[in-house]
């Protein structure tokens, strides 16, 4: 333990080497790293450990890279000789993780044999092998060997490692890559064909699995399974904190008269516990930053991505390297000034417009809150909104300019803009303007309708008689509903300010963006256009009764709610996203019971279990694509709209489940805390059951919001539940079956006593793979015992 502890220090010390190099210059070192033919290895019974990936060398040849800037970064290992063997094992440690990499390999623990793998590494990794090698007499070299496999596999070694070669200056070039350091694994599989692990202490989950797969022509990367690592489980390791944050961003951007965008934000940034030379940020691929600076000097701007690298980061956006000569103290505080352009805004046709890279089309960090000062330069004809209180609007010749700042920090700035009218809403405290398209985008023109035609062959002189008698199309007036919307925005922002406190900011603006979705932003609420068309004005598609009513109620009232959930309290994983969604989508039906009664949400937890329990051609449920914290993994499980109908629809019987167990009283007063105790923070899964443990009715069984989790939010399942009763005097007793679920699957269902006066008694059993006994005595005689399918997600028995 204590000679791999001096190792990994001469590794630490060795990197400093490459503190004068630029990151151009690293990133050259590392690509033309090519294998050393001296550095390898006829390697037998050599093992290796990293957490939780178990790899065993059995039998084969293991070639190093030459040093890129002092140290070697990468290696391969190959079977190719007569009894040549390797091995791969990864057990995930939950029920969930372990359904989804059966999902993709049909089992749920990983015990591959391997013919090659390929190794990429800033921790060191290297270095600990080849003592390994040397101490434990595990190789021989084999220079011979070593030729050949250098000419066949460099060029493949390289090809991947320039996808990680951002994050492999940034690594080198930090003061102790050992601990922030990653290990890469691309293996050829003898059964499972090719697929990655990877080790990153650095990542909210540190243990990756996953292929690279292609769909429709476009790469995509499935990710296998994804958790903690056997160290930050156990405690032995702690999580790496970002290494700097930013405390306020200064933003100038111009829109010429093609709306292409040039921007110059700043940010003010303070260095963490250890000094720096480099700092990633990521901003939209439609924008390209052009130049940094730091406290007025210039800085290096260094850019290299790839699919993969895209995939295991969890985004589509491009990663930024900015890269200081000399490394910044540590608890210093630092201007840091981009000059960026490119084509975020894309026209929908007849004046109507669609911002895409909505909320990075400037360079951010890691998710935090910060202050922001708006001004954009623009073509007078429109208007631009962003959040924020106005701090100058005026126009000059051709171009209007509108300042806008922000008094407390928020999670992100979007903007929106167009040629609008506008309507202000009136709710006391809050300044609530709506805004709507003054004309329909192009995808919404209704076509001209053509007269019945003959069905012998027209001559030239009838078709053009034909044209001249096109029917006119009735035009959907795009601002039919502006004030419905702006009288739904207040009433859904006075309704949720009442329970959970105000928002973040005083100032709420609502603007349309071509569409079926929408978005809540800090401030600012993009709402589909199809929201503000009259319900016989929408296209045909979506006139189903539940599609106008949530074009016409449910989408501004969700987004509303996303002022709080998403943008006060926020995730800072994947896997808890659905948290949001989920809140929100239950707030909205929250106003929507106010507004229109329970038979309104009952009707739309009807669709909701409806399409949940809708059974593809292999005869699996869409609910049954994987747990609800897969999150954005659900779109690889190959089941068509899997990801939305999970995370919103499933998610809102989750929170109608857990408001049925804990009462209506109990559940506002949770949410209340909800906002009170993480204002401004993140929260986790985990986080959100202890917090609703804690508002339980009294004599609740302590493991309840236990089993309410494990069965509903970390694994798939939807019973058929049946209760068997019989009332003798007033003892009522019986028993609840379920089936179609896994054994271990186990809810609290909800037997309903109904009497001819009163409220109906509710008795919680909890279910198993036997039937579950109850009994109850009731203080007077019950008309009929039946279970609360609307207080619980269950299938028709």
């Amino acid at each position: 333990m204590l000679h791999s502890l001096v190792l990994l220090l001469i590794f630490a010390a060795s990197t400093a080497r490459s503190a004068g190099l630029s990151a151009a210059e690293l990133a050259r070192a590392i690509h033309d790293a090519a294998l050393d033919p001296e550095e390898c290895y006829r390697v037998r019974d050599l093992s290796f450990r990293k957490d939780d990936i178990r790899l065993y060398f059995t039998e084969g040849y293991l070639i190093f890279s030459k040093p890129a800037a002092g140290q070697r970064v990468s290696a391969v290992f190959t079977t190719d000789l007569e009894g040549g063997d390797g091995e791969v094992i990864l057990l995930p440690p939950t029920r969930g993780e372990r359904q989804s990499l059966a999902a993709f390999t049909e089992s749920p623990n990983l015990d591959e044999h391997i013919a090659a793998a390929m190794m990429i590494f800033t921790d060191g990794t290297g270095a600990l092998l080849r003592d390994r090698i040397e101490k434990e007499s595990r190789g021989k070299k084999t220079p011979e060997m070593g030729a050949l496999m250098a000419e066949k596999w460099s060029p493949v070694l390289a090809n991947i490692r320039d996808g990680f070669g951002l994050r492999m200056v940034d690594d080198l070039m930090s003061p102790d890559p050992a601990a922030n350091g990653f290990l890469f694994l691309g293996l050829a599989g003898r059964e499972r064909g090719n697929f990655d692990l990877l080790f990153d202490p650095r990542a909210r989950e540190q243990i990756i699995g996953g292929q690279l797969s292609d769909r429709g022509g476009r790469p995509r990367y499935n990710i296998w399974t994804s958790f903690l690592s056997r160290g930050i489980r156990t405690g032995a390791a702690k999580r790496i904190e970002p290494g700097f944050a930013l405390t306020g961003f200064s933003i100038d951007a111009t829109l010429d008269s093609s709306l292409h965008m040039k921007a110059s934000t700043k940010v003010r940034l303070r260095v963490g516990r250890a000094g720096l030379r480099s700092f990633p940020f990521e901003i939209s691929g439609a924008m390209h930053v052009t130049s940094a600076r730091v406290d007025g000097a210039a800085a290096e701007v260094f850019t290299r991505d790839s699919e993969r690298a895209r995939a295991l980061r969890g985004t589509n956006d491009d990663a930024v390297l900015v890269v200081t000569p000399e490394a910044l103290p540590p608890a210093t505080e630092h201007t840091f000034e981009f000059q960026h352009e490119g084509d975020v805004i894309t026209a929908a046709g007849n004046g109507v417009f669609f911002v895409g890279a909505r909320s990075t089309w400037y360079p951010r960090g890691a998710p935090e809150f910060s202050t922001y000062d708006l001004t954009f330069h623009y073509p007078k004809k429109l208007t631009l909104v962003t959040p924020g209180d106005l701090v100058d609007d005026r126009t000059e010749g051709e171009t209007r300019t509108t300042r806008r700042r922000t008094n407390v920090p928020i999670r992100f700035a979007g903007f929106n803009l167009g040629e609008y009218e506008r309507v202000v809403a009136a709710v006391p405290g809050f300044n609530v303007e709506v805004y709507g398209n003054r004309r329909l985008e192009a995808a919404l023109q209704p076509k001209p309708q053509m007269p019945d035609t003959p069905t012998r062959p027209m001559t030239a002189q009838q078709r053009r008689d034909t044209m001249s008698m096109q029917i006119p199309p009735a035009q959907p007036d795009p601002l039919a509903r502006l004030h419905a919307v702006a009288k739904d925005v207040s009433s859904s922002l006075e309704t949720y300010s009442s329970l959970l406190g105000p928002p973040a900011l005083k100032t709420l603006t609502v603007a349309p963006i071509p569409g079926t979705f929408g978005q809540g932003f800090p401030g600012l609420v993009y709402l589909s256009t199809l929201a503000y068309l009259d319900p016989s004005q929408r296209p045909a598609a979506i006139r189903g009764e539940n599609q106008q009513l949530f074009f016409s109620d449910l989408i501004v009232a969700h987004e509303v709610a996303h002022q709080w959930w998403g943008n006060v309290v926020i995730v800072s994983s994947y896997q808890d996203e659905w948290l949001m969604e989920s809140l929100s989508n239950y707030l909205a039906f929250m106003w929507l019971e106010k507004k229109s009664g329970t038979r309104a949400v009952d009707a739309v937890l009807e669709d909701y279990r409806t399409r949940l329990l809708t059974r593809d051609s292999d005869g699996h449920t869409l609910e049954s694509a994987g747990p609800i914290v897969w999150g954005v993994r659900l779109d690889s499980s190959g089941i068509h709209d899997a990801w939305r109908s999970i995370t919103y629809e499933k998610g809102a019987w989750i929170m109608h489940m857990l408001r049925r167990r804990l009462g209506d009283e109990r559940f506002s007063r949770m949410l209340a805390e909800l906002r009170r105790r993480y204002e401004f923070r993140a929260i986790t899964s985990e986080e959100f059951r202890a917090l609703a443990a804690e508002f339980m009715p009294p004599h609740s069984p302590s493991d309840t919001m236990d089993t309410f989790f494990d069965n509903w939010v970390y694994a798939t399942g939807i019973p058929a539940l049946k209760v068997q009763s019989s009332v003798k005097g007033l003892k009522v007793s019986g028993t609840v079956t379920q089936s179609g679920v896994d054994n271990d699957f186990s809810v609290d269902a909800p037997v309903e006593i109904q009497f001819a006066k009163g409220a109906p008694q509710i008795v919680w059993v909890r279910t198993s793979n036997e039937p579950a006994p109850f009994s109850v005595t009731v203080k007077q005689p019950p008309v009929r015992v039946s279970l609360g399918t609307s207080s619980v997600l269950s299938a028709k028995k």
